[in-house]
């Protein structure tokens, strides 16, 4: 004996499972940039966004995405670290933030990359770019960089060089460069050490450019990364990154009148964003948050829970409350297997962005037998004939 019923599909709310969490609130940080974006990497929480999405001119801020194609060609053995490569007269020809280079230098590719990220070197970034490009010129790196950014869902982001010296249409958005730290930082742990020193003397030839330009590296707060920039049309920018115990921040500001303004917005960030927020556990891996019905299964619901730990970003003070409800389309059809993800927490903390956390089945719900299938027909035949068939779809 077979079935053929349509049954109810809802989208269901369990609301109240977890409501008024602590109370919470947080002070907007009112940043001068002109841009600026701060993100909580631990908890992928956004704690600021202003004008996140505008492409704007990056300085030398784009050199990061040279430095991720350059780990990408590291990783795929295309490049490697005690290699030599040849420096062009088109790379000498740079100005600004060098290091001194020349056509009679075949420099390595460690002292390279170093001579970017500690020196922000222009001429460095082009020597690199000329190895790596599909057609051997800067113009043509600089439009696989490109090509790589979309793929890597920077849709905010132009490139027409490998260095961010001053040119028509190269632009990123503070976003996009929030991305990209976030990706070195997760994709190369082996080289993004490289981004905390703070000096980097080459072979002594620029005496005036040895140290690292970011601000925040001896202060003692947890920095370790990434670059600054700076041109007349972009201004004072920063993308830094900041660990303070379990939680790290990354942030990028742009736009700024001055190295000082730079320094201490960037100081005031970090502060902000590790006292004003405390990361939180609000379920246990485990732990059934609620149950979801269950349609033609040998029981009649199933339970809900994370799968790992869930924890959220909260403001450390205030007196807003967290809302929370668990939401899936159901009733949900058997077999059901343990672990299967069913339905989410939308989590609502207080001002910041809602989060909506996966939850999973707690266990495993077999197809009912035969008594169980007559049994759910005829309530469903029974629902429709009381109601009407539209009532029941």
């Amino acid at each position: 004996m077979s079935f053929a019923l349509r049954f109810p599909m809802k989208t269901l709310i369990a609301a109240g499972a977890i409501l008024c969490l602590s109370p919470v609130t947080a002070s907007a940080f009112d940043t001068k940039a002109r841009a600026a974006y701060v993100v909580d990497q631990t908890t992928d929480t956004i704690l600021l966004a202003k004008n996140a999405e505008d492409p704007l001119p990056p300085a030398s801020m784009s050199k990061l995405m040279t430095l991720y194609v350059a780990f990408e060609a590291l990783r795929d053995g295309r490049l490697t670290l005690d290699e030599r490569l040849p420096v062009s007269s088109h790379a000498m020809s740079y100005k600004g933030s060098t290091m001194f280079l020349n056509t009679q230098d075949r420099v390595r590719v460690e002292d390279l990359l170093r001579g970017i990220i500690v020196l922000s070197g222009n001429d460095a970034c082009v020597v690199i770019a000329e190895a790596l490009s599909p057609d051997g010129t800067e113009a043509g790196f600089a439009r696989y960089m490109t090509e790589r950014a979309r793929q890597m869902g920077m849709d905010h982001s132009t490139f027409a060089n490998s260095n961010g010296w001053p040119a028509a249409g190269h632009r990123m958005s503070v976003e996009d460069l929030a991305i990209l730290a976030e990706r070195l930082i997760e994709d190369f742990p082996e080289y993004y050490p490289l981004f905390a020193e703070t000096e980097f003397l080459f072979d002594g030839r620029a005496p005036s450019n040895t140290r690292n330009r970011n601000p925040l590296l001896r202060l003692g707060i947890g920095a370790d990364g990434l670059k600054t920039g700076h041109t007349q049309e972009a201004g004072y920018g920063l993308v830094g990154s900041a660990r303070q115990g379990d939680r790290r921040v990354i942030f990028v500001i742009s736009g700024l009148d001055s190295t000082n303004a730079r320094a201490e917005e960037a100081e005031s960030i970090v502060n902000w964003s590790f006292r004003q927020f405390a990361e939180k556990t609000i379920a246990k891996a485990g732990q059934k948050i609620a149950s979801a019905e269950v349609w033609m299964g040998g029981q009649p619901e199933v339970g809900l829970v994370p799968a790992e730990d869930l924890a959220i970003l909260l403001p450390a003070l205030g007196n807003k409350s967290v809302s929370a409800e668990v939401v899936y389309t159901g009733p949900v059809q058997a077999p059901i297997k343990a672990g299967q993800q069913l339905a989410e927490l939308v989590v609502v903390p207080g001002d910041l962005p809602e989060m909506r956390l996966p939850l999973v089945a707690e266990t495993d719900v077999p197809t009912g037998g035969f008594l169980v299938r007559v049994r759910t027909a005829a309530e469903l035949l029974i629902t429709q004939f009381l109601n009407g068939p539209e009532e029941s779809l």
